[in-house]
């Protein structure tokens, strides 16, 4: 994999990752952009012990462009994009509208005695799959898959020497009942300057179990159980198993995870990468075989933080989705959005079982 990287007009930094060592990637960006905004600002709610990032800028983000405007095709002729090349295999640039940044202004100490205020400082990146607009992450071959993956981990390992940065969450959103802004197949990557509420909440439950069992790893011994059960299984390999947990929160939920326990991307062998493409390309083609046509989901990397409690991780992709009939979606409404606790209307062996009946065609 070749690494090129360069600098475009505005000055965010762009990565070209290639499959061929002699891919030439010098063509400028011919642009003429304004200055990156500031990062957002993130203020402390004291109700929840969270940060909740205010990042204005966004509103004036691009908004489902036709795919004649879409920023993250090559530039070709007078067609200029985010990408100045006329083609690529995987890039990956600084979100020209990011959540959070290494571009921090000056902010007030707090808004109130109990509401503290701090730069967002880290930093968000987009990962273009593939230069083809009408492809989907389904539809690549598993080199490609193989090499995203490789990319993430570089990603991984760098977003960590950021200043500041104590997770790094990597994440594929697909379809606009999710709430897609460019239909392109990409990804984002968001280092974060916390560890975010839904990890913290994992490492507690972790922490627990390690304290009453002598040392176990409580995800290493929930994914042992599922697999010892089998009934929620769906598929997996000598290196991974895809399961919908026994208390799946969404419709079609699977957790694909690696058989040994590893804090993060980085940490997988090259046996562990080869063997994630065509377990995960299998997933994803069952999730679309469901309703017979394009499923939305949201692929989620669940990694250790950066700095602390990392032997207590392990790592894994939990992919899921709001379809949960042909023509219903499943809302967050009162209890979810008010109360945080999720109801399901399909039970996750049922889940498993469509699952493992949808084989792809």
């Amino acid at each position: 994999m070749k690494r090129t990287t360069i600098e475009l007009a505005d000055g965010r930094e762009l990565i070209y990752f290639d499959e061929r060592d002699d891919a030439v990637r010098d063509q400028p960006d011919r642009r003429e952009l304004p200055p990156p905004p500031p990062a957002s600002q993130l203020r402390y709610d004291p109700l929840t012990d969270e940060w909740v990032a205010v990042a204005v800028h966004r509103q004036s983000r691009i908004f489902l462009p036709p795919a004649d405007q879409c920023p993250l095709c090559p530039s070709r002729g007078d067609r200029l994009s985010e990408i100045p090349a006329p083609d690529y295999d995987v890039a990956v640039f600084e979100n020209r509208f990011p959540s959070l940044s290494q571009r921090t202004a000056d902010e007030p100490a707090e808004i109130t005695p109990f509401t503290p205020v701090r730069p967002g400082q880290g930093r968000c990146e987009v990962v273009c799959f593939t230069d083809d607009h009408h492809a989907s992450f389904a539809g690549l071959p598993p080199g490609r898959v193989r090499t995203v993956l490789d990319v993430l981990a570089d990603r991984t390992a760098a977003l960590a020497e950021l200043p500041g940065v104590e997770q790094i969450f990597c994440f594929e959103n697909r379809g606009v009942e999710i709430g897609v802004t460019l239909h392109h197949p990409h990804g984002q990557i968001y280092a974060y300057p916390f560890v975010t509420p839904r990890t913290r909440a994992m490492l507690g439950a972790a922490r627990r179990h390690a304290e009453r069992t002598g040392g176990g790893n409580l995800y290493a011994d929930v994914l042992a159980a599922e697999r010892a059960a089998g009934t929620r299984v769906v598929a997996a390999n000598e290196h991974w198993t895809a399961y919908v947990p026994a208390a799946a929160r969404w419709p079609f939920e699977v957790h694909l995870a690696p058989h040994r326990p590893v804090p993060d991307i980085p940490a997988l062998t090259d046996a562990e990468r080869d063997a994630f493409g065509p377990l995960y390309l299998d997933l994803l083609r069952r999730f679309d075989a469901l309703f017979d046509m394009p499923m939305p989901y949201i692929a989620a990397w669940h990694q250790a933080p950066v700095r602390i409690d990392r032997e207590l991780g392990h790592l894994h992709l939990q992919l899921f989705s709001v379809r949960r009939a042909k023509d219903k979606l499943k809302f967050l409404a009162g209890s979810e959005s008010g109360m945080g606790v999720f109801i399901n209307d399909i039970a996750p062996e049922r889940a498993a079982a469509l699952l493992k009946a949808g084989a792809p065609r």
